[in-house]
């Protein structure tokens, strides 16, 4: 079925079925979802060329992906990415990846714009006043950010959890449950969701007059193996924490192994809590002993990202709006009180 044969059939002008199909706010709600449905159920697919030369848009979403020897592809992205691209999919949008050189990204940037082969991208991992931000904010094109980065004189859009109230409230019910002596194992604390959560703990433990010291803090790449040399390392001091807020579930598998080989127990001798992403192959409940977690879903993320990077296409979405997730605080068994 061809654009004329779907317009004749709906009794609308072929103008008002395109501008349906492609998300032009002028088209009513009722009107696109009857397009809509008559279009999926016939099998209808605007051809990308005629679609492009109709609207001026090429119906992708861009995003620029740093490579080199140094870069991880870690699962928290690919997670965040099947989000993302469930929501594409539905909505007859492409995901288009350009590799970049992980220390000029910006030039990357400055290509796919000028050649038009995007109608929108997303900026993921910032840190602070993060460059590629600044650029493509000056680029003239649609685009959101994963996450927030700090120091610019200008608002953005952004979607992002609340990695500092979050963290807060874990190390608070640590402090609570007696914990004076607090770790973090955290991400990169060059990137701005890590220097979040790093301010939740102190803060927390500042209101009962507690201090995080700097032996007590660890910032690495969210791997298994880094949680378990991480967890190491802490457990083995003379001052040893009692509890660890962890930032990632992959690395709460490396401090579980580590708790077990040094003969220590959970949540006997060490409580523990640990960032929930909501994977569907690591599950929370199903550690040894069920983790306590700050739990929001990272593929809730990435299609939010894309509902948001299409309204911003279409015209449907204007402005530098911020959108910032409440994150849930789950208490499992591996938290208690702090050890006599």
């Amino acid at each position: 079925m061809n654009l004329k044969q779907l317009s004749h059939m709906l009794s609308l002008s072929q103008t008002t079925v395109s501008r349906a199909l492609n998300g032009y706010p002028e088209v009513n709600e009722e009107t696109r979802r009857r397009v809509m449905d008559a279009a999926k159920r016939h099998g209808y697919r605007p051809n990308p060329s005629a679609r492009r030369l109709a609207t001026g848009k090429s119906g992708m979403i861009g995003y620029v992906l740093p490579t080199g020897n140094a870069v991880d592809i870690d699962p928290h992205f690919v997670e965040f990415l099947s989000g993302l691209g469930d929501y594409a999919r539905s909505h007859e949008l492409d995901l288009v990846l350009s590799p970049a050189d992980a220390d000029d990204q910006e030039t990357t940037y400055r290509r796919i714009v000028a050649n038009r082969q995007v109608d929108a991208v997303y900026i993921s991992s910032p840190r602070p006043a993060d460059r590629r931000l600044a650029l493509v904010n000056t680029l003239g094109i649609p685009f959101i950010v994963h996450g927030r980065s700090e120091g610019f004189d200008f608002d953005y859009p952004y979607l992002d959890i609340d990695n500092e109230g979050a963290f807060h409230e874990a190390a608070r019910l640590l402090v609570q449950l007696g914990h004076q002596r607090l770790a973090l194992i955290n991400g990169d604390d060059r990137e701005t969701f890590a220097i979040h959560r790093e301010r939740g703990v102190r803060r927390a433990l500042a209101a009962s007059g507690l201090t995080l010291g700097e032996r007590h803090i660890c910032s690495l790449t969210m791997t298994e193996e880094n949680g378990y040399r991480a967890a190491r390392r802490l457990l083995e001091e003379s001052e040893a924490p009692t509890a660890i807020v962890c930032s990632s579930l992959i690395m709460a598998l490396g401090v579980v192994r580590a708790v077990r080989d040094l003969g220590l127990t959970i949540p006997g001798d060490l409580s523990l809590i640990a960032h929930d992403d909501v994977f569907p192959w690591l599950r929370p409940e199903n550690f040894p002993v069920p983790l306590s977690t700050t739990r929001s879903s990272i593929r809730l993320a990435g299609a939010r990202v894309a509902e948001r990077l299409a309204a911003r296409i279409s015209g449907l979405e204007e402005g530098a709006r911020g959108e910032v997730w409440p994150v849930d605080l789950v208490v499992r068994g591996s938290v208690a009180g702090a050890p006599a």
